[in-house]
Order: C-alpha cells, then structure tokens, then sequence
C-alpha cells in the first residue's frame, strides 16, 4: 500500500473515531500527524509542525479574545441595538445585511477570514440575542464573504486572475466574480427560506427604542430574551400584554428548535433563555435603552481600528487583535477578567491539528499524488469533474487560494485539447475550492464556530460539518454541470 493512500485511511480513521467517541478531532489529528509523519513519511518534528496554522492559532485566540471583551463589556448588545435601528425593527434582514456587508468588504479587497473575522462575532451575538438560528446566520457571514470574493480588485479574484494569465488560458474577470456572486447569492436564499428565514418575517418588526415587546432590542446588558418574559420584570407573561402601553407580546422563536431532523437546533446554555435581567446591567436605569459608556466607546474604537488595520494597512488580523485586547484589558481590567477563559480552546485545538496532519499530506505529497491522478484521465470531462471534488474536499480542511493554485495548473492539460471551455473550468474550481468555506475546519468555518456564543460548540461544530459534507458533494456536481458541461468544444 502507498504511503499516500495510507495517509487518507488514516484520516478517515480519524473521522470515524472522533464521531463515534465524541473525542477532540483536533488531538486525534495531532497524533496522528505524529504517526503518519514519523512512521510512513520519515518526516521529523520540524517537518510535522511546518504545517501547524500558528497564523490561524492567533487570528482565532486574538479575535474571540477582543469579542470576549465586547461582550462582557456590553459592547455587542449595543451594536446589536442600533442593527435593529438600521432596518427599522426587521430581525429578517440583519442576516442579510451581514450577507452585504462580508461581500462588500471582500469585494473592495479584505481576505476572506479578515471579513469574517470582524462580521461574525457581531451577527451571531445578534443571532443569540434575538432567537435566530447560529448556523444560519454564520453561514449567511461565511457565503456573503465569498460572493463578493473573485471582484476583479479582490485578493482571490487577483490571484485565480493571475494565475490563469500565468499559465496562457483565456479568462474573464466578470465571468469568475458573476458565477461567485450568483452561485452564493442562490445558496444564501435557499439557507434563508429553510433555517428559519420565513418565521422571522412572520415575526415582523421589533422595538428599536428601548420599549419592551417581542425580541425587545433593549434588554440590559448580556440578557437574551425568553419566550413568554417580560423585558422589565423578567416575570412569566404568558402571551399577554408585556406591561402597560407597551408593544403586546409575542413568544418569541425559541433558540433551539425542537425538530429532531432540522440541523439548524443549536442548544442555548441555561441561563441565556430565563429572560432575567436582574436589574438595569449597565443601562443607566433607562429601561433597558444601552448607553455608550466609556469601555464600550473605548471598545468601539478598538473594533474599527482592527477593521482599518486589517485592510487599509494589511496588518495581520489575529496579532491585531490581541494587541487592542490588552489595551482593553489594561485599561478595564474588572470587564476582561474572564475574556481569556472565554477563547474558543476546544476550537483552536480542533483546527489546529486537523490542518497539522492535512500540513502532513501537502508534505508527503498526498494532495499532489491525487490531482496528478485525476489529471492522467484520458476523459476531459470526467477529470473536471473530479479535480473540482479534489478541490473542494481539500479545501474544507486547508487553503481555498492554495488549492486553486494547485488545481488550475493541473488542468492545463486537457484545457490545451480545447475540449472544455478554460473559463467555464476555472471559475467551477474556483467556486467548488471556496463555497465550502462554510466546512469548520476551514478558516472562515473556524471563525463562526469560535465566534457563536453561549451555545453548544459540539452541537454547532456537528451541524457546520454536516452542512458542509452537503455543499462539498452538491456544490461541484452543480458547478460542473453549469459551467464546464456547456462549454465543450
């Protein structure tokens, strides 16, 4: 047996045993690097840890660092409230201004993680605070950032584009950002209408003014509103009026929907869902209404300084992050006592070692053993295919730049024969090698995962997986079947 096929069984071994014993995959995937490594590839510890994402391991501590911050602070309620204010009360389009707002900013040029890294805390806080679905709303974050991701001004975009130029193909910008665009933008509707999108609109509007009601905007500090809770009591109401005119209320969409089939059910953790604000929490005795204090106005800037750091001044995101977390602490240390235990550990340690051993097989040459083999096909149409599966099955647990500046190479080849269409080719690798973003163990996958709070990070790990197992085995069929089966010569 090939030491390369030896390599792939074992990580199946290692997905098998990490489902069905609830062990860390992370710590299996680091012995196992450390196995395969030193038994099958000779390789010695410098070789294993050459693939160990130390960037990765600082953008995850660093970011879920500096929200851990915002939220003991108060910080994300706040932009949680004006969210609300921005769309007028509609908790249906915040997953949608989310969506707008990651595209936007990889359009003009952010990584995707970077984008991710600043949307997602925010719009799963507001996922939490208002009953939606985690999955949905990170996924909506994860998808927003890869339809705006192949502009022609973009950091993929740029680089697929050269890469093609690179290697003589023909290509078009507009096709490769268009098909990106569409593709995540129908996914996008289609994650809406399943996971929850259609009871929110029936939900309506939400108060944007501090008064209670459904999804009161105005809860204090760190409080999530319950089903059937008064917003200033925190007392039982049934579905009576909440207080004396006041908005009536409506139970709210519980957190964790009780549908065993639906993969959307992300368990909340006690406490969260009682709807007892046990006082004003920060408010000023305003009822409810968040005020700016100093920390939070403190925090705000230390928010927009990572966004301007990040893209104006392509600083790195995770050692930005860390460094305005300790500003914060140093200065409220009482708010950031416990944001360290906060950091999503199990998180960092599951995507470290799965990116270490998949670091093993780039090593000992397994991922290039299996393009090369597809590539060697004597049918164009069915090595298309498959390079668009190796893409994206690789790409869920490593580098979606890495992975195209491997792939497009190897298609050279056939794409010479003038049998399949180079730009209907590149833009399907292109889009299976980056759709599956949403895997969490990918870095954008990561970030969701790290970023949702007070849920059941098993749970949510359990459903991102699932959910990108379906979009690694539909998403290439599909974009073989658009955009490469048309273009036959």
């Amino acid at each position: 047996m090939s030491p390369e096929l030896v390599s792939i069984l074992v990580l199946v071994v290692v997905f098998v045993i990490a489902t069905t014993r609830s062990v860390n995959m992370g710590a299996l995937a680091f012995a196992a690097a450390f196995g395969v490594g030193t038994l099958v590839a000779d390789l010695d510890a410098d070789g294993i840890f050459a693939g160990f994402p130390g960037d990765l391991f600082v953008v995850l501590v660093g970011v879920t660092y500096l929200f851990a911050i915002a939220r003991a602070n108060g910080t994300t309620d706040w932009l949680v409230h004006a969210a609300v204010r921005l769309v007028r009360g509609r908790v249906a389009l915040i997953p949608w201004v989310m969506f707008a707002l990651t595209g936007a900013l990889t359009a003009i040029g952010a990584v995707s993680p970077a984008a991710v890294a600043i949307v997602a805390p925010i719009a799963l806080s507001f996922a939490t605070r208002y009953a939606i679905s985690p999955l949905l709303m990170g996924t909506m974050v994860v998808h927003g950032a890869q339809a705006g991701g192949f502009s022609p001004i973009s950091i993929y975009g740029s680089i697929v584009n050269g890469i093609v130029e690179r290697e003589g193909l023909p290509g078009s910008e507009v096709t490769l950002f268009l098909a990106s665009l569409i593709a995540n933008l129908l996914i996008a509707g289609v994650l809406f209408a399943l996971f929850g999108g259609r009871k929110l609109w029936a939900r309506g509007s939400v108060p944007t003014d501090g008064a209670t009601g459904e999804g009161d905007a105005g809860f204090a500090d760190g409080e999530t509103p319950g089903p059937g809770t008064d917003a200033t009591s925190g007392t039982a109401t049934g579905t009576g009026p909440a207080t004396s005119g006041a908005t009536p209320a409506t139970p709210a969409t519980p957190a964790a929907p009780t549908a065993p089939a639906s993969p959307t059910a992300v368990a909340v953790r006690p406490g969260r869902e009682a709807g007892v604000t046990g006082g004003t929490g920060g408010t000023g005795g305003t009822g409810g209404i968040i005020r700016l204090t100093p920390a939070r106005i403190a925090t705000l800037t230390a928010l927009v300084a990572l966004v301007v750091a990040v893209l104006g001044f392509d600083l790195d995101a995770g050692l930005t992050a860390v460094t305005l977390a300790v500003v914060l602490s140093t200065a409220w240390p009482d708010d950031s006592r416990r944001a360290v235990g906060e950091i999503a550990w199990s998180t960092v340690l599951l995507i470290c070692g799965v990116l270490t051993y998949v670091g093993v097989l780039e090593e000992m040459g397994t991922i290039t053993w299996a393009g090369e083999g597809v590539g060697g096909i004597g049918v164009p149409l069915l090595a298309a295919v498959l390079l668009c599966y190796i893409g994206a099955v690789v790409s869920a647990f490593a580098s979606s730049v890495g992975i195209m500046g491997a792939l497009i190479p190897l298609a050279v080849p056939f794409l010479a024969q003038g049998e399949i269409g180079a730009v209907g080719m590149v833009a399907a690798l292109a889009m299976s090698a980056t759709v599956v973003d949403v895997s969490p163990f990918s870095t954008n996958g990561a970030l969701v995962l790290a970023a949702a709070p007070d849920v059941d990070r098993e749970r949510f790990f359990r459903q991102l997986m699932v959910y990108g197992g379906i979009v690694v085995a539909a998403v290439p069929a599909l974009a073989w079947l658009v955009l490469v089966v048309p273009g036959l010569g």
